[in-house]
């Protein structure tokens, strides 16, 4: 059994606290973005606070034998979590889509930087501030969204994202709109290949959209791949 405890190091029972405090922590946040279905969710979120908490403990712990054996050895604590800050951004950057002139995904690169945050302070034994930072995170996600859009009149908003083959016509499309009586508020164009145009249509705010009778009618057209994302 000493062996074992040796080999485990006599620190293993806090190590072992603070990444499934980094677990906990990240996971919650990282439910939220599942429940919106983001693009980065649950398991995203856990393994990036995890990640950055057992990057932080290796900053602590992980060069002990070194600093004891070498009297001259100095080590700064903070080199590594600076990199990690530094570096999460590629991954947040992954989670950023580009529609045209619509920008999705800003939040949750937002949510990935500051679960990493989160996983550095729990790795470093700052439970207190890393719960707090949950709460506000959490309360800022699901919260503040809803008193933006009391406070700024913001209603709920339908994008409709259409892949056709360049033989499809727009005023086929268009059609379908107009017997569905939904308002265009923007249509974007973008030609993706040489076989293939993407559209991107912005209904008005505050539309009933009946997703089985739009089916229903687009489907109609040859050759259209489509998706929709509601916003409020």
């Amino acid at each position: 059994m000493e062996d074992v405890l040796l080999w485990l190091g006599k620190d293993f029972d806090t190590m072992t606290y603070r990444i499934l405090t980094a677990a906990v922590l990240s996971g919650l946040i990282g439910f939220e973005r599942e429940l919106k279905k983001h693009s980065a969710g649950f398991r995203t979120h856990i393994l990036v606070g995890v990640g950055a908490c057992i990057m932080m403990l290796m900053s602590l712990y992980g060069f002990d034998d070194y600093l004891n054996k070498h009297e001259n050895i100095r080590f700064d604590p903070a080199r590594i979590p600076s990199y990690v800050i530094s570096g999460i951004g590629f991954l947040g950057a992954g989670t950023i889509m580009v529609h045209g002139m619509t920008i999705r995904g800003l939040t949750t690169a937002a949510s990935i930087w500051t679960v990493a945050g989160i996983g550095l302070i729990v790795g470093v034994g700052m439970y207190p501030e890393a719960i707090l930072a949950t709460i506000l995170v959490l309360l800022s996600l699901v919260l503040l969204n809803n008193i933006e859009r009391m406070v700024t009149g913001r209603k709920n908003k339908h994008h409709i994202f259409l892949t056709i083959q360049q033989d499809v016509k727009i005023a086929d499309i268009l059609e379908v709109f107009d017997k569905l009586n939904l308002s265009i508020k923007k249509l974007e164009v973008e030609t993706e290949s040489v076989d293939e145009r993407n559209i991107t249509v912005e209904l008005e705010q505050d539309q009933d959209l009946d997703h089985e009778q739009f089916i229903e009618h687009i489907s109609k057209i040859p050759h259209i791949k489509y998706s929709f994302e509601r916003q409020s």
